[in-house]
This record gives structure tokens, sequence and C-alpha cells, in this order.
């Protein structure tokens, strides 16, 4: 289990690496994903960046959660990607990474995602709506260095912009 990083740590602005599913150091990444995620019963959700790993993997478990209509159980995802998007809708979201604020997020509320399972070559498509669709593009953004205050028009972002007189 490893600590949550809070904004604006670099990290969480980075563009993730891709990685290898069969690399032991992947495993031990979905390891400490999963193990950080259970140890936190009010998060559903968890990126690797978030932990302090530059890498293309998430968690999820929306099952608990009492506005999920789907839920995969829990998942650990190398490498995913969107590949479906449809029916729009605004909802309230918070992060890990950012505990002290919520926002309204526009999201889209069915999706398909493809990605590997940590140790195997096993590709795998989730189909998921409302609630857990919420979940895995919010993890899906912190790959992309993006925070949900990020996707909120007139929010500050939270990530630290160099000013031209920086060095």
């Amino acid at each position: 289990m490893r600590g949550v990083l809070r904004a604006p740590h670099a990290t969480l602005s980075a563009r993730s690496l891709p990685a290898d599913p069969a690399d032991p150091a992947v495993l031990a990444v979905a390891d400490d994903l999963l193990a950080t995620l259970r140890a936190q019963p009010r998060r559903v959700g968890l990126a690797a960046p978030q932990i302090g790993y530059g890498l293309r993997l998430i968690a999820f478990d929306a099952r608990r959660h009492p506005r999920s209509r789907s839920a995969a159980g829990e998942t650990v995802l190398v490498n995913p990607r969107l590949v479906q998007a449809s029916r729009w809708e605004t909802g309230r979201e918070g992060c890990a990474s950012v505990t002290e604020l919520t926002a309204d997020v526009p999201r889209a509320t069915r999706i398909t995602v493809l990605g590997v399972l940590p140790g195997t070559a096993q590709a795998v498509t989730i189909e998921a709506d409302a609630f857990e669709a919420r979940c895995i593009q919010h993890q899906l953004d912190h790959l992309d260095g993006v925070l949900f205050l990020d996707r909120v028009p007139g929010a500050l972002s939270l990530h630290r912009r160099p000013h031209s007189c920086d060095a």
C-alpha cells in the first residue's frame, strides 16, 4: 500500500507511459494499486500516477457505491483506452488527490474500454454505465495528466503552469 499523491504533484500532471503487463514491476504496481484502493473503503478507483507511478494502469471497484448500475468488480487494467462513449451527463465528482474539492463534471454514462489484465496478455473489454463509467473515465484522465477540475469550465487548475520567466 502506498500514499496517494496530492495535487499539484508533478506526477499527476504528466502523461503516463505504456506498461508491459507481463513485467514483474508492473505486477507490483498493480498490487500496490489494489492494496491502496482496498485501504480506502470510500474510494472506488485509483490510477497509477496517484500513487507515484507514471505508468498506464488503473484500478476500480464500483460494487459498493449506491449509484452503481454496472460493476465489473475489482479490476486492474494495463494500458486501458476508451473506445466508445455515449449519453453524456454532468455529475458530481471528487478525487483522492484533491480531497478538499468536488465539482460537476460532464462525462459519458455509457462507455467501452479496452485494456489488458496484469500478468497476462489477455485483452479485456469492459462495458460500463452510470457511476462505474464515470469512475473509469476519471481514472483514464489521470493517465493523461488530467484532473477532474481541468474538465470544469472556469475552474482554476491545480496543476502548476510555468510562467515565461521560470527557468
